[in-house]
């Protein structure tokens, strides 16, 4: 189903003139049929692929990784021993693809960027006070500079929820376009925490918002509330991305985070991924998956592929 507002399909480059203008537009989106939509995420979960596919399936889904520690607790240690996995994800077998990224906080930046040094793995890193992005505008982009500074390849921002909810879509729109602009090369994943955004339309909303802003991905979540990434919401914002090409010429990215933890559950996104934005979007380029255990259960699934044997998780390694 088309997600653009008919009256202004025509004149995107003109709705964020204004306060005004903008509100028009994002209200003006149509209203989504809640039912229609987990029904469809629904029906697209129940799809089987079978062997060969599975097996390209899983290495797909292995290289669209974001391998993510995000924990007070983190050390160097743990953040190099990450690199380690995301460049060759099972030492054991040569052929498995690397992750697409390690994310980690601002301070981790540089340690990551040594641990993938010479491989084709990014660094992301969050930023703007993540995960509540509770602070001055300020001080936001001071972390993004920093971890830009630090080596980052991609920066993970937050939306300030609260104002987005308030409708204050302006205050949010002009964040996001400094927190790009901060960026500089770096590519910019805006983070929606779809599970307090509290409606579809919300999220259709914002869908719309961070892209008329310029974020190079819109990513469901930041992993640390109770509902993150689901198949319905990814679905909406797919239909979004789908749409804001057709309307612009503009590819932007689609990054589901948290709670995805099994091969049956990355096979089910992937294929909701070519339902609905089609195959353009089946790569790490514009899609993504942020996990931390993700990983271990696709190598093991991986493993009993290639061996007929299910080795179990003593013969991956521990994050």
């Amino acid at each position: 189903m088309p997600t653009t507002a008919p009256a202004a399909a025509h004149s995107l480059g003109e709705v964020t003139a204004s306060d005004s203008t903008l509100r028009r537009f994002l209200h003006g989106l149509p209203g989504v049929d809640a039912v229609g939509l987990e029904a469809r995420a629904a029906s697209l979960g129940t799809r089987s692929i079978k062997t060969t596919a599975k097996a390209y399936a899983i290495d797909l889904a292995i290289s669209m990784v974001d391998l993510t520690t995000l924990e007070g607790a983190d050390t160097a240690g743990k953040v190099r021993a990450l690199g380690a996995k995301a460049v060759r994800p099972d030492p054991t077998d040569r052929t498995s693809p690397s992750t697409a990224a390690v994310c980690v906080y601002p301070d981790m930046v540089a340690t990551a960027k040594e641990a993938v040094a010479g491989s084709s793995v990014k660094v992301a890193s969050v930023a703007t006070a993540f995960p509540a992005g509770r602070t001055a505008l300020a001080v936001k982009l001071a972390d993004v500079r920093d971890a830009v500074a630090a080596g980052a390849d991609e920066i993970d921002m937050v939306i300030d929820r609260g104002a987005f909810l308030a409708g204050n879509y302006m205050k949010v729109y002009d964040e996001i376009v400094a927190v790009k602009e901060a960026s500089g090369a770096a590519r910019l994943k805006v983070i929606f925490e779809t599970g307090e955004l509290s409606t579809y339309d919300n999220i259709r909303r914002a869908s719309w918002l961070g892209m008329l802003a310029g974020a190079d991905f819109i990513k469901t979540s930041t992993g640390k509330v109770a509902v993150n990434a689901t198949p319905a919401n990814t679905l909406l914002m797919l239909e979004a991305v789908r749409d804001f090409r057709a309307q612009t010429g503009i590819q932007v990215g689609v990054k589901p985070a948290g709670g995805i933890r099994t091969s049956k559950d990355a096979i089910k996104f992937l294929v909701i991924v070519n339902e609905t934005a089609g195959e353009d979007w089946l790569d790490n380029q514009w899609f993504r998956f942020g996990a931390s255990s993700l990983l271990n259960d696709l190598l093991m699934q991986r493993q009993k592929l290639a061996t007929g044997r299910y080795s179990g998780p003593d013969y991956v390694t521990v994050d």
